[in-house]
């Protein structure tokens, strides 16, 4: 796999940023953190598939390369 658009790590940060958002909450809060979660999941998917589709790769592959790459930096994606 080719080295991973910064694009796509930081649209998988801020997805993993959305996600951390639900800790605590309840009620329509809960449901309002989860539909925007949701979106900022549907838009790393989309470019995942994008970029696999772009350049031949392996939409899994591409996927976990994201993953690995954001859980290999230095920032924490679930602190601010």
């Amino acid at each position: 796999m080719a080295e991973v658009p910064d694009e796509l790590i930081k649209l998988e940060r801020s997805a993993e940023e959305e996600r951390a958002k639900l800790a605590g909450l309840s009620g329509d809060a809960y449901d309002a953190q989860l539909r925007r979660w949701h979106k900022a999941s549907e838009a790393v998917q989309a470019a995942i598939s994008a970029h696999a589709a772009a350049t031949c790769a392996d939409r899994c592959e591409v996927e976990q390369a994201v993953k690995r790459a954001l859980w290999h930096s230095q920032e924490d994606p679930t602190v601010e």
